[in-house]
């Protein structure tokens, strides 16, 4: 049935990904330009820090509860619905920013950039499940580390004024927003499902993956394997915001030089990125649930190693740990879209995801409030030692897991 969907495609299925992870690059901008605009915005509004921290958080929280409805229309009406609201939600939160000159003017424009995103990743990061079988893990790599690395390539620009002053900057990122995200919109499409085929689809998909059923996200929440799938995401959002967030003062209260801490911020960026993409890959070949599980206990482990040489003044051992802990902490956003769509299937798989994104709400919690609580009361060590040891928990879970079986549905 995939072989005779693909076929019905003008052009390669890759061009999909290209598509798609274009639009993906410029969501990522929403979340990884932000600490390059924030001091010339806030100095724009006129406000303070807490200020610009609580619209990032907007941004962040908009984006991940968008996911659900946007899921939810492209599951039914395609891609491009979605996609188009994207950009033009985009292209209105950059541009809103731009002109915005208080706070109050701002808040609009960051829910619809953040809303604009969200739609975007969720149609993005879903499109491999829809179209792969063999390369999917590899393919959901490409498009999850699409959203960092634009970003990466824009930042230097963006802190150099590319056209001069910050308005024209952001006016710039709204039109490449727009560009790419209807390109994206032209290019992005579903495999055509009609209802004499769906039953044949469903038998055909029960031989391969032992599940008879297209699961709606009702019916996923009522499966236990979803709710290992959740911890875990909770987990992997917590800790690795805490670690990706806190790192710099770690290594200070580790005592380390500043050359060492910003070394070791920089090699979790590049380390969480080629994650995604290298070990993404892999779990074709590997399995998803073998290759996730493990890479969960090695990202632990690179954690604890983290504390242990910190602790020592070890700073070669500590950059390599960190690099460790971030490299394989990653692979969950590459492999869990694709487990989605193997236990519950592809039709509604984007409404799915969707739903088990929303642990990030919760990751992010963690990661912000719980973790300066802990270490103002346990200390730093302590701390991330607690985040090694529930990162290695979630790896464990994590092989608990089996195909969900038609009796559960």
């Amino acid at each position: 049935m995939m072989a005779e969907q693909r076929r019905s495609l003008s052009f390669s299925r890759w061009w999909l990904i290209v598509g798609g992870g274009l639009a993906m690059g410029m969501a990522g901008t929403f979340q990884f330009v932000w600490s390059s605009i924030r001091g010339p915005l806030g100095t724009q509004l006129g406000t303070t820090e807490a200020t610009l921290g609580t619209l990032f958080t907007l941004v962040i929280a908009v984006q991940t509860v968008v996911q659900f409805p946007a899921g939810w229309i492209r599951d039914r009406y395609g891609p491009r619905i979605p996609t188009l609201a994207g950009a033009i939600l985009m292209t209105g939160g950059d541009g809103g920013l731009a002109v915005a000159s208080s706070p109050g003017t701002a808040g609009p424009a960051v829910i619809a950039g953040g809303g604009g995103a969200g739609a975007i990743y969720t149609v993005a990061v879903n499109t491999p499940v829809k179209w792969f079988d063999e390369y999917r893990g590899l393919a959901t790599g490409i498009i999850t580390m699409s959203y960092a690395v634009l970003s990466f390539g824009l930042i230097p620009l963006t802190r150099g004024s590319i056209l001069g002053t910050f308005q024209r900057t952001l006016l710039f990122f709204a039109a490449l927003a727009a560009v790419s995200c209807l390109l994206a919109a032209i290019v992005l499409r579903d495999p055509q499902r009609d209802n004499t085929e769906s039953k044949a689809t469903e038998q055909t998909d029960s031989v391969a993956n032992t599940n008879t059923k297209e699961y709606t996200w009702t019916d996923v929440i009522q499966t236990w394997q979803f709710w290992i799938l959740y911890g875990a995401f909770v987990i992997v959002n917590g800790v690795g915001l805490m670690l990706i967030g806190k790192l710099i003062a770690f290594s200070d209260a580790m005592e380390l030089s500043t050359g060492i801490a910003t070394a070791a911020a920089s090699i979790i960026a590049v380390a969480d990125g080629s994650g995604v993409l290298i070990v993404g890959g892999l779990s074709d070949r590997l399995g998803s649930v073998r290759t996730v599980g493990s890479s969960l206990l090695l990202s632990a482990i690179g954690i604890a190693g983290a504390v242990v040489s910190g602790a020592n003044g070890i700073a070669p051992i500590f950059i390599v740990c960190i690099a460790v802990a971030g490299f394989f902490r990653s692979p969950v956003f590459a492999i869990f879209p694709t487990l989605i769509g193997e236990y519950y299937g592809r039709r509604y798989s984007s409404e799915n995801y969707a739903t088990l994104y929303t642990a990030k709400l919760w990751g992010s919690l963690f990661a912000g409030s719980v973790a300066s609580v802990l270490i103002t009361r346990v200390g730093w060590s302590v701390s991330f030692l607690f985040g090694a040891i529930l990162m290695g928990l979630a790896g464990l879970s994590v092989f608990t897991l089996r195909p969900v079986g038609s009796v559960e549905y």
